[in-house]
């Protein structure tokens, strides 16, 4: 197989980690083959469900619904673009659950997007028939005023805001979510990440890197305002990666912290003070003040930094989950036949079928008929 051809390359650096994603049986009660049909351009996944020491759900003969006080709830984005990215990380996320069956997922779309949030409900329908989830419509008005230019045109992308207006969004009966980026897989259970600990004072949790040169987040501009430059005051800032957050809405809603984003990204406006695109006003809140979670949990950077995209090995120590930051994706690095050796790690996950696949385990060659998607059906 493919991957085990990547694993006896990185070892013995990641060697560890790949003997057990490859040897780890899956953390499911049980799982039905891949089914042959194609829709959209992707195929059915699995149906993965609970074992037997889930908690039971007050009535299961009922719909589930987001109040439902058992749930792990789990926000992403999705669109036209990064569809494929999203369909791959949320079957990660099955994959590797001990509880499938109750997980929530809050999929954000975009008003204008090519693929319609209705469209992208049905889509989604079709590869996850039992997923729980609801589709909410981001109005791009809210925040296209608010954005400045950025160093990466993708940046600049309205969704990429969609995370400072989840309190909103979501129904106010979620208290916690936890958000994820659509370029990133897990290969260990999700509730792990749901239980970290959240102290009353405390909104956010997520990996810190106090090793980064946290300056280099803000311009000249910033740090050279005496009153800006004493925004952080007697915080002791890290940073962190907003792709990967555990978040308390509860906290976030009271705290009215979306207005605070919002405040900063109003000041870019009229006087540069970073660079990036929505990442630096969550610095500039939140630093200093995040919960640290187990770096395990985003081995971030895999797709290169945001010109080059180059190829980069997995930080040192376990991982949880591998996430593709930077303008390298996967996908894309592996449709033109140069994937980095980690980009064969997200391929297991990938359920796209719009291009004819060669199966790796099997000698002989298969003629596909795909159909695959387009903006037409959408």
């Amino acid at each position: 197989m493919v991957l085990s051809r990547v694993c006896d390359a990185l070892i013995p650096v990641a060697g560890i980690f790949c003997i057990v994603l490859l040897s780890s049986p899956l953390m499911c009660a049980g799982i039905r083959s891949f089914p042959n049909n194609v829709l959209f351009g992707f195929s059915e996944a699995p149906e993965y469900r609970n074992g037997v020491d889930c908690r039971p759900r007050g009535s299961s003969s009922e719909p589930v619904t987001s109040c439902d006080a058992s749930l792990v709830h789990v926000a992403m984005t999705i669109d036209s673009e990064y569809l494929r990215g999203s369909m791959a990380a949320v079957h990660s996320v099955l994959r590797h659950a001990s509880c499938p069956e109750q997980i929530f997922f809050h999929f954000v779309a975009a008003e204008f997007d090519s693929a319609s949030p209705r469209d992208l409900t049905r889509l989604v329908r079709s590869i996850f028939p039992s997923l729980n989830f609801k589709v909410y419509i981001f109005r791009e008005d809210t925040v296209i005023n608010l954005i400045s230019s950025s160093i990466r045109s993708a940046l600049e992308n309205p969704l990429n805001y969609a995370r400072n207006y989840l309190g909103d969004m979501l129904d106010p009966c979620v208290k916690r979510v936890i958000y994820l980026d659509s370029d990133l897989v897990l290969v260990d259970d999700i509730e792990k990440l749901w239980e970290v600990e959240m102290p009353a004072d405390r909104v956010i949790g997520a990996p810190e890197y106090c090793h980064a040169n946290f300056t280099k987040y803000f311009t000249d501009n910033f740090w050279s305002d005496p009153l800006l430059s004493r925004t952080f005051g007697s915080r002791k800032p890290c940073y962190f990666n907003t792709g990967v957050m555990v978040m308390d809405l509860e906290k976030w809603r009271e705290g009215h912290f979306r207005e605070k984003i919002e405040n900063w990204m109003k000041l870019q406006r009229t006087k540069r003070i970073y660079e990036l695109g929505s990442l630096p006003p969550f610095l500039l809140v939140f630093g200093g003040n995040v919960v640290p979670i187990d770096h395990r949990w985003n081995q971030h950077g895999l797709g290169g930094d945001n010109v080059a995209g180059s190829c980069r090995a997995l930080h040192p120590g376990p991982v949880s989950l591998l996430h593709w930051s930077g303008k390298g994706k996967p996908w894309a690095r592996l449709d033109e036949k140069r994937p980095c050796p980690l980009d064969h790690l997200w391929e297991p996950y990938d359920l796209y079928n719009g291009r004819v696949k060669v199966q790796h385990d099997q000698r002989q060659e298969q003629q596909l008929s795909l159909i695959g998607y387009s903006s037409n059906f959408f």
